[in-house]
Order: structure tokens, then C-alpha cells, then sequence
């Protein structure tokens, strides 16, 4: 723990690879201290982290490379607050419905998840959506080559569907996921119900 009542909330955006700047400007502006985590010193010296956007093949690999895999698992595992968006969601799931070869997550949300469960970069769109935790207005959530979530474990709370039913996002504990991109559309309310979390638990 490095955060003590009434200062800012040290957070952290792991910096493997992905849209890391957009959650770090979204955090800043909402009163965090942004660290980017790129080793194992760094994440244990922040009280929530931020999983970006990215490849989340990539990300999987640059962890186990960069040494930080066990100390990510081992720190969800203790309760740190986490927030996933898009391939976060993809890391934070408990089981993969389509991972390649050999891919890993770090685990702790009892969720299947499948990979680009809507196609490639071209099938990107937004939607808006009504999201159980918030009040209106509805979230704008844009999609870009995004997950899906297949099924929801028990442990699980699931926190918004597409009109077709299919799940974009959940919840665990101090672990908060989605598969679209609350940072590109001006969404703050994720982040400060991360924030809340990191609070709570400094």
C-alpha cells in the first residue's frame, strides 16, 4: 500500500502495450496519481491498476517477458482493485472460449470470454447501453475488435448486455471488466467506481 487518507489515489496503468495514455488522461483528470507499470517494483508500489486495451496475445507474452505474470496474479488474487477494459477484459477472465496456442490470463473473474467475438477492425461500432450500477443517461460504449463475454460464473455479476443479450461487462469483487472502451468516449463512470475501490481499500 502506498496511499494514505486524503491524498491521491496511486494508481497504475500497465504499460506493456495498448491505448495506455487514454486511461492514464482519464485518471488524471479524475485526481489520481498515474504510475506506468512495466515491472514487478512498480506494480507493488501502486493500490489499483488499469489493464488497457491492446492485444491481449501481446500483453500475455510481454508480462511473462517484462516478469511480471506471477507478481499481477498474485496481487489480483490479494484484492487489489482492477480495471480491464477490451483486452483487460481478456486477461481478467477465469477461461478463454477461443485463446491461441498457449495463451495465458491472469485470472480472477469467473467469466468465459471469447476474442474478437465481433470480427475485425472494421466491424468497430458504439452502442449505447444501460448499465445496472449507474444512473442515467445510458453509457456510450464503443467497440473495437472487442471480446464477449460467453457465460458468467456464480462468483460473477454481469453489468451490461447488448440488445441481443450477449454480455459486455462484469464485475468481481474489487475487479471491474468490460469489452468496449469507456476511455475514447468520454465514459468516466468505470473509472470513478475504480477509483472508489482503490479508495476503499487504502
Amino acid at each position: 500500500m502506498s496511499g494514505s487518507a486524503g491524498s491521491a489515489p496511486r494508481v497504475g496503468v500497465l504499460s506493456l502495450q495498448g491505448d495506455v495514455r487514454e486511461h492514464a488522461q482519464v485518471l488524471t483528470q479524475l485526481g489520481a496519481e498515474v504510475t506506468l507499470v512495466r515491472r514487478a517494483s512498480e506494480l507493488a508500489a501502486v493500490d489499483g491498476l488499469v489493464l488497457p486495451g491492446g492485444e491481449s496475445t501481446v500483453i500475455d507474452k510481454l508480462s511473462r517477458s517484462f516478469g511480471l505474470q506471477a507478481p499481477l496474479r498474485e496481487a489480483i488474487a490479494a484484492g487489489l482493485p482492477v480495471l480491464g477494459t477490451c483486452a483487460g477484459l481478456i486477461l481478467l477472465a477465469d477461461r478463454l472460449a477461443d485463446g491461441i496456442a498457449g495463451q495465458e490470463t491472469f485470472g480472477g473473474i469467473d467469466a468465459t470470454v471469447r476474442r474478437n467475438a465481433f470480427g475485425g477492425q472494421v466491424e468497430s461500432f458504439e452502442a449505447d447501453l444501460d448499465v445496472a450500477i449507474f444512473e442515467p443517461p445510458t453509457v456510450r460504449a464503443a467497440f473495437i475488435r472487442a471480446p464477449v463475454i460467453e457465460e458468467v460464473g456464480s462468483s460473477a455479476t454481469a453489468l451490461a448486455a447488448l440488445p441481443d443479450g450477449r454480455v459486455v461487462a462484469a464485475e468481481q469483487g474489487n475487479l471491474l471488466a468490460m469489452a468496449f472502451h469507456p476511455e475514447s468516449t468520454g465514459e468516466t463512470r468505470f473509472h470513478r467506481r475504480f477509483l472508489d475501490r482503490v479508495s476503499s481499500r487504502v
